[in-house]
């Protein structure tokens, strides 16, 4: 059986994951789903790999769920449906959880569970005409599994319009309530830079900064929050990797992460 999805890693160590369905505008099932989750785990696994970039082959992101896939879980009952239902939750959790930097990149349609997707990619590339629906209540359904990241990345307010309506919306209006971060037309060269930034960064630091964020965000103000950020600052500043930082910028000279300037 040909493979739904394409993995690589570069000598950079930069790891791609490249939904490779084309034909069926890269719609997913369970095979799918099952594909990604154990590309995110081989890619989490790899000490190499320092970046991940989601991506698709085609006109379009992804449509979503594939149609197929949908009428078989409307024939099972709901303790199979239960069971299916995890491995989308946990695909999107892996995702999010993802300890090194993500980078989605969309174009054409992004529909339904592909939303999810990009809202759990910590950066988002979109190009101008790429639209976006959550069009789940429209066959009397709701975006359940992906509701707590795209809640997250657009807020609950942007939510009740676009979960709602399910109308169909383009970048710019992506860019405005959050999910999207940078429209371009030339993904190659958009990605390039935020690959020049994030490989001249600490790892340990970005895997840091990243579960520094999560935390944050899922707390309010108050002196709990306090004591997590000023223990967290004073061990990185002991790490490995913070003196080294601290005394490659102290040196003038550059840490021994970075990457040399003709890659």
């Amino acid at each position: 059986m040909t493979a739904l999805t394409d993995y690589q890693v570069d000598a950079r160590g930069v790891a791609s994951i490249t939904l490779n369905r084309p034909e069926k505008h890269n719609a997913f099932d369970d095979t799918m789903i099952a594909e990604l989750i154990d590309h995110l785990h081989q890619a989490q696994d790899d000490n190499q790999v320092r970046v991940l970039v989601l991506k698709s082959r085609g006109k379009n992101f992804s449509a979503g769920a594939d149609l197929a896939w949908m009428r078989s879980m409307a024939d099972k009952n709901y303790d199979e449906n239960i069971a299916d239902s995890q491995q989308l939750s946990k695909l999107m959790a892996d995702l999010n959880d993802f300890s090194k930097p993500t980078i989605a990149l969309v174009q054409g349609a992004a529909f339904g569970g592909a939303v999810g997707l990009a809202a759990c990619c910590d950066i988002v590339l979109a190009q101008e005409n790429t639209s976006f629906c959550l069009s789940e209540v429209k066959i009397g359904l709701i975006p359940a599994v992906i509701s707590p990241y795209v809640i997250a990345a657009i807020g609950a307010r942007q939510a009740r319009r676009y979960m709602l309506t399910a109308e169909r919306f383009f970048a710019e209006q992506a860019l405005q309530v959050g999910l999207v971060h940078q429209i371009c037309d030339d993904f190659d060269a958009a990605l390039e830079r935020l690959l020049d930034a994030l490989l001249n960064n600490s790892p340990a630091a970005l895997d840091a900064c990243k579960q520094l964020i999560a935390e944050v965000s899922a707390q309010p103000l108050g002196e709990p929050l306090r004591n997590l950020t000023i223990e967290r600052i004073a061990a990185i500043r002991v790490s490995e990797e913070g003196q080294e930082g601290l005394t490659a910028f102290l040196d003038k000279r550059p840490a021994r992460w970075t990457q040399p300037k003709n890659h």
